[in-house]
């Protein structure tokens, strides 16, 4: 008898035998292909192993992955895995939610399952529309976005979902691209590794309504100019070389692109990544070309009790005391006679 406490697992052993019904080029294929060759490499185990999703195309999720699985309602995903987590703390739970189902109609419940600590996994694909309902805008959609529901142009500032987190108080703030299958395991190992509430934005491309959103970025001819790999303890270079850097400009509270070996720059003068620092996070978060790269990788890491061992703790100091105390407690008095 095959021993499953110890069974190694693979990737085709978290995949099912549904039928995978996005659309051809979709980038849920590559995030779905990450988290399964990623589960593996961490040890779980499927029966410990909980996807829960809300609505959208991302929300078909769950029906991929040979684990336990909830497709619930439009943006109650975190509150739906708050509870499965409260009630089994042993579980693995992860999140999966697009930009429209967790920041427009779920944006409060993502607030404060960051804001709780819930130690849950959240991925956030972000593929800036609203893909399931035919391309309407989302709240991470770009000014100017022509959709459906904005004919002439949308004419909103874009939510940014990682600087949104870090303002709700997330202790665990990732970013990765979904066909960047090198770097997108370390990401989602990192949010498992944290106990608290992780969450991962993914840069997903719509190919049939956002097609080439993040070409800006992705494309072979500018990833090394638009996008910035942090790693805690390391400087923050990028570009050819890694000839290019961020430094604090001079006399502000905000950074600027240098290179090195410019002016007198030299790879002393660039900052240094450091992930538990909050406010540098806020910075990075909010980069964008073309006048800075993007920030990819563990924008932000600092561990704090979880919601779930709080509540725990308090249950335990106010354990139920025994009728035969209470009974006995407070004013008392004999009967003589």
């Amino acid at each position: 008898m095959t021993d499953t406490a110890t069974e190694q697992l693979t990737a085709k052993d978290f995949a099912t035998d549904q039928e995978v019904r996005w659309c051809p080029g979709c980038g849920d294929y590559a995030i779905l292909k990450g988290v399964q060759r990623t589960l593996p490499q961490l040890g779980v185990r499927r029966e410990n192993t909980v996807f829960v999703s809300g609505i959208g195309c991302a929300a078909r999720f769950p029906y991929y992955m040979s684990t336990y699985g909830f497709h619930t309602i439009h943006g109650r995903a975190p509150a739906i895995a708050t509870g499965i987590k409260l009630a089994n703390p042993d579980l693995d739970v992860w999140v999966v939610s697009g930009d429209g189902d967790a920041l427009s109609i779920g944006g409060n419940h993502l607030i404060h399952v960051l804001r709780r600590n819930v130690d849950l996994q959240i991925l956030l694909f972000n593929n800036e529309i609203y893909g399931l309902t035919k391309g309407q805008y989302s709240p991470t959609s770009r000014r100017g976005t022509l959709s459906p529901s904005t004919p002439k142009g949308s004419v909103e500032n874009p939510v940014s979902a990682a600087a949104l987190a870090l303002g709700a108080g997330a202790r665990f703030v990732a970013r990765t691209v979904d066909t960047d299958q090198k770097r997108m395991p370390g990401a989602l190992t990192r949010a498992y590794e944290h106990r608290g509430a992780s969450l991962v934005e993914i840069l997903q491309n719509c190919n049939v309504f956002n097609d080439k959103v993040f070409s800006h970025i992705t494309d072979k001819s500018v990833a090394v100019d638009r996008q910035l790999h942090v790693e805690h303890g390391q400087p923050l270079v990028f570009g050819a070389n890694q000839g290019k850097g961020l430094r604090v400009r001079p006399g502000t509270f905000g950074l600027e692109v240098v290179t090195i070996g410019e002016n007198g720059i030299t790879r002393d003068d660039i900052l240094e990544h450091d992930e538990t620092n909050r406010a540098l996070a806020g910075l990075l978060a909010v980069l964008e070309p073309p006048e800075f790269p993007v920030a990819l990788g563990v924008i932000y890491c600092d561990p704090a009790p979880t919601y779930g061992e709080e509540v725990r703790r308090q249950a335990d100091a106010q354990a139920t005391p025994k009728l035969n105390d209470l009974l006995r407690s407070g004013r008392t008095w004999t009967v003589l006679g």
